[in-house]
């Protein structure tokens, strides 16, 4: 019984330690967004989709301070997704979405890096990206047009990405016609630079590659992989679709560097063997990231 409870203790203390992990997530995720904001977007009028897009446009038309245009979008549409999607966002997307413009308020003033609109729709977006995949990581977002894409998604039952490319491509429309066709050209270089490095932040730059080897001579190949690749490996059942005989297929899961000599190895006990090779951009499980 004492067992029981000291075992509860640890799982709620892990629970908690978890919980301010993803805290911590979102308060660097949203400052990284915001300092790349004025670093690099602001100055040089990269109005790369989002609610710091509009209030960039906004910034240019009215002079209207861009943190207060950022609060002034995102609380409304926060509280329009709770009343209008169930309110499961919970109190972390809450958080970014009221620290990110307070971030932006507090870092007004820094001085520019550049004032190079390609490098600052480059950089800019990196910065973006890295912040919002590190976010994304402590599970909440930033909300502001995510939100608005969501409830637009409920309602007209469009996917939730065209909802996204939507509301970003008014942005960068808007964006070309307030300021010129160039800096709408360099919001969707951002809007890409963007999307890919959320990507990276999420998936990681480590590639894997799968291989499904499909071979008479099964058991050799596979004491190979286990003993000189050192990899696991799973025997999939299958059936020829012309013999309709039974063809097990291996499926492995290598680094970039194995990849050769894992070939090298299945062409050397079964030159007529058949392989299926594709990416893996993460994989989860003993051997390699821990989840």
């Amino acid at each position: 019984m004492n067992s029981q409870k000291v075992n509860k203790k640890k799982r709620k203390t892990v629970s908690g330690n978890s919980k301010l992990v993803e805290y911590v997530f979102v308060l660097i995720g949203s400052s990284l967004v915001a300092i790349s904001f004025n670093l690099f977007l602001l100055p040089n009028e990269v109005a790369s989709g989002g609610v710091s897009g509009i209030s960039t446009i906004l910034k240019a038309i009215t002079g209207w301070e861009p943190a207060y245009v950022q609060w002034a979008l995102n609380i409304p549409l926060f509280i329009a997704g709770v009343i209008l999607l169930g309110g499961s966002f919970g109190i972390k997307t809450l958080v970014g979405t009221i620290f990110l413009p307070f971030v932006v308020f507090l870092t007004k003033d820094l001085e520019p890096w550049t004032m190079d609109p390609l490098l600052a729709s480059l950089f800019g977006c990196i910065g973006v990206g890295l912040g919002l995949g590190i976010t994304f990581r402590g599970k909440a977002s930033t909300g502001g047009t995510d939100l608005a894409a969501q409830i637009i998604h409920k309602y007209t039952g469009l996917s939730l990405g065209v909802c996204v490319a939507l509301i970003d491509g008014l942005i960068v429309i808007a964006a070309a016609v307030v300021f010129d066709i160039e800096k709408g050209l360099y919001a969707l270089i951002g809007l890409y630079v963007t999307s890919k490095t959320i990507d990276i932040v999420q998936v990681g730059l480590g590639r894997k590659k799968m291989a499904l080897i499909i071979t008479n001579r099964q058991d050799e190949v596979r004491d190979g992989i286990l003993n000189k690749i050192d990899r696991g490996v799973t025997k999939l059942s299958a059936y020829g679709g012309y013999t309709d005989h039974e063809r097990p297929v291996l499926m492995c899961v290598v680094d970039q560097t194995e990849f050769t000599k894992l070939k090298q190895l299945v062409q050397s006990i079964d030159p007529s063997a058949f392989i299926i090779v594709s990416d893996a951009s993460e994989v989860l499980g003993e051997g390699f990231k821990r989840a």
